[in-house]
């Protein structure tokens, strides 16, 4: 009887020599995949758990300026670095109120909202431009969700001014290097303003870009403040 068994060779792969593992691309390898765990890791924290704007200095701006305004006025250009008026947006909640402090620079806009210096003061004819961090936590976290008509509160040592948006924020994405927003009168620079405006700048997306949100608004009301 012949037998039908497959010759064992038959069923195994061909055994060539054994490959080695290369050593430089494992560490390469293992390089990548935590350069993109860091990266990912990284993303996740300034999403979701990096404030941009630490609660507790804002606040204490905010108790400062308020005890500032109780003592004799300072005259004078606001000074870099610090509050000069108080911002809130209704649309936000009625416990968001964000200190605005002169300039734009980092270290100024991880505690409040920051004013850009060579634009109008607040109540004043011209444009009171202000800056501040969106991300997931940050001031102007929700500002999609406004709208044309919504309100902005600006309070100042000696009036409270109304402003409203003339524009739904979603709709107007700019460069950063568009700096026609911060105009007099934006868009137009050789025109002479001949009201108090506002604009609102920040991050169209959630994480670092260079494209900005951009909400505009007029002064539609000014309540002016009992002086100690």
């Amino acid at each position: 009887m012949s037998s039908t068994t497959t010759p064992r060779r038959a069923l195994l792969a061909p055994q060539g020599p054994r490959r080695r593992t290369r050593p430089a691309l494992v560490v390469l390898g293992l390089a990548f995949l935590l350069l993109g765990g860091g990266v990912l890791g990284w993303s996740v924290y300034q999403l979701y758990f990096d404030p941009l704007v630490d609660p507790r200095v804002a606040q204490a701006e905010v108790s400062d300026l308020r005890d500032e305004w109780q003592r004799q006025p300072v005259d004078g250009k606001p000074i870099p670095g610090e509050a000069m008026a108080l911002l809130r947006i209704p649309g936000f909640g009625e416990s968001f109120e964000q200190p605005v402090l002169a300039g734009t620079t980092q270290a100024t806009l991880k505690k409040g909202l920051g004013w850009f210096d060579n634009t109008a003061e607040a109540g004043q004819v011209g444009n009171f431009a202000v800056a501040g961090h969106r991300g997931s936590k940050g001031p102007f976290a929700p500002i999609m969700t406004l709208n044309k008509g919504d309100k902005v509160v600006v309070e100042t040592r000696t009036a409270i001014y109304t402003y409203e948006l003339t524009n739904n924020p979603r709709d107007i994405t700019v460069k950063s290097s568009e700096i026609w927003v911060l105009d007099p009168v934006p868009g137009e620079p050789a025109a002479i303003p001949t009201e108090p405006l506002l604009t609102l700048v920040t991050c169209e997306d959630l994480f670092h870009s260079p494209d900005r949100t951009i909400s505009f608004g007029r002064l539609v009301d000014t309540q002016a403040k009992k002086q100690p």
